[in-house]
């Protein structure tokens, strides 16, 4: 912690296989069942069409890119990203899905790149290969030493949350879940003898509640608490009102900040009794850099988020919001006109917040609490 503060770095989606998988070190199988891509370096090309060539192998920390030294300079007390992908080379491909994410594990070097504190699994990718293919998961990312959250191999571990110390008598708590709303298939749920995610059936009163009863069940005086929740659809600014109140009902039960992810883009965002909502973070990693489509969302825009929080309350200090730019599968600083674009829309988005800040040099943006949020 620095000083009386604390922060940490928050992304949405960090999807590492199919094409990313393609070009790093040690590639996987690159087989699809898609409708219209059968190879997962087709993906490859799309982003060279569309931005230039790619150099091939890249290094492990090449598609973190401008990222890290951002990571290194603002060295946050925990970094928490949504893992989203299985990490395994088990060829069975969950039926009924129209898209499959793996990357090799032995190209976990790219994620460890980035050093993140709680990697989340409660998300609609990472059974893409069944519970074999789960089970690799899990120990690649435990063999690799990290933490995890939202998914095991029955349903007291897929809602256990991670611990991470964080100095004397404090620990930061991150929970996971994973709702309906964002493609999770509900026989992915784990159980008491099988293995799964911690899986919500709908954003309701008596899920958030079955959320806070665990927060209550293992927090110590001192912790922070995360939730981190896969919800909603890929596109659109609009957030459906009970999902609203389900991420509220949350911080009333006791949550400190609530991690919204599923969105491919950058969503609204509020503080409720002073406390941090998240609604939607975007992507951070993937290969969708050639697909066409959507661009008035600019889902090519990749927002870090640094929350600085009080560490004895939780609540929000400050955010501060970096956006990158994805070209050649690379993370790239965004341009001035961009960083403001994505200004112009926090204003419009936010609630709960003074008007933005910035952007700064290296297109920060800071967003802080309205007096008595």
């Amino acid at each position: 912690m620095s000083g009386d503060l604390l922060t940490l770095f928050l992304c949405g989606d960090v999807m590492l296989g199919r094409g990313v998988d393609q070009i790093l070190p040690c590639p996987g199988g690159p087989a699809l069942r898609e409708r219209y891509v059968k190879d997962a370096r087709g993906y490859v090309e799309l982003a060279e069409a569309a931005h230039g060539p790619i150099t091939v192998p890249a290094g492990f920390a090449e598609p973190w890119g401008e990222a890290l030294p951002l990571l290194d300079e603002a060295a946050p007390d925990a970094r928490v990203i949504n893992l989203e992908t299985a990490v395994t080379r088990h060829d069975g491909f969950a039926p009924g899905k129209e898209v499959h994410y793996r990357m090799n594990p032995a190209n976990l070097p790219c994620l460890t790149a980035a050093r993140p504190d709680v990697c989340v699994l409660g998300n609609n990718h990472v059974l893409d290969f069944g519970r074999p293919g789960l089970a690799e998961t899990l120990d690649a990312l435990a063999g690799a030493g990290l933490r995890t959250a939202g998914a095991g191999r029955n349903a007291d571990e897929a809602c256990r949350p991670a611990v991470v110390p964080l100095g004397p008598g404090t620990r930061l708590l991150v929970l996971s879940v994973a709702l309906p709303s964002s493609g999770v298939p509900p026989a992915w749920a784990a159980t008491a003898d099988r293995s799964g995610v911690a899986f919500a059936d709908g954003p309701t009163d008596a899920a958030a509640h079955a959320v806070t009863r665990r927060v209550g069940q293992v927090r110590r005086p001192g912790d922070l608490v995360v939730v981190s929740v896969h919800m909603g659809s890929n596109w659109g600014y609009s957030v459906p009102r009970e999902q609203t109140a389900f991420a509220r009902a949350l911080v009333d039960g006791g949550v400190d900040l609530v991690h919204g992810h599923s969105s491919h883009h950058i969503r609204p965002l509020e503080v409720h009794r002073g406390k941090l909502v998240l609604h939607g973070c975007g992507d951070f990693i993937d290969d969708y850099e050639g697909i066409t489509g959507y661009e008035e969302y600019r889902d090519d825009l990749r927002p870090a988020h640094l929350a600085t929080l009080e560490p004895d309350t939780g609540r929000l200090v400050a955010l501060r919001i970096v956006p990158f730019r994805a070209r050649r599968m690379r993370l790239w600083h965004a341009p001035p006109a961009d960083a403001r674009w994505m200004s112009a829309l926090l204003a419009r988005i936010t609630s709960g917040f003074r008007p933005p800040t910035g952007p700064s040099a290296d297109g920060g943006i800071t967003l802080r609490p309205e007096p008595g949020g």
